[in-house]
Parts: C-alpha cells; structure tokens; sequence
C-alpha cells in the first residue's frame, strides 16, 4: 500500500519532545509518529474488546452482585 502523506499541526514544546525521542532512538519522526499512530489504534482495538467481553459476562448481574464479588476479594485477600 503507498504511503499517503498528512499535514498535522503540533504545539512547539510536543514537537521538540517528538523529535529528541525521534534522535534518540535513531529513527526519522514520521517512524516514531507512525509507530505511536499504530499502538494507539491497537490500544483501543484491545480496549473495546475488552469491554465487548464486560458487557457479555455481566450480562444479567446487578450491582449487588459485583458489590458481593468485590467484597469476595477483598476477604480473600485479607486472608492471605
């Protein structure tokens, strides 16, 4: 796929703290900006199906029954 090139604006003190961490690591800014745009899209993939699993294992409690379940663990842990 080819490389589609975008314009994006940064505050001043950001785009210093992007280009040191871009030097130190010996890489140009569109890698280290790439590579950010790719873990925080992968981040959120991860998250939502995360709370996609949330939402069908908590299918059917109520309040009381995660109160119960935290205070479940919160014994057990006491315990240890």
């Amino acid at each position: 796929m080819a490389a589609v090139t975008v314009n994006i604006s940064f505050q001043p003190e950001l785009l210093a703290a992007i280009d040191a961490e871009a030097a130190r690591e010996a890489r140009s800014r569109s890698e280290l900006l790439r590579e950010a745009a790719r873990l925080y899209v992968e981040r959120q993939r991860r998250w939502e199906s995360v709370f996609a699993l949330g939402d069908q294992v908590g299918q059917g409690l109520s309040e009381a029954d995660v109160a119960e379940e935290i205070a479940a663990a919160r014994r057990d842990r006491q315990r240890r």
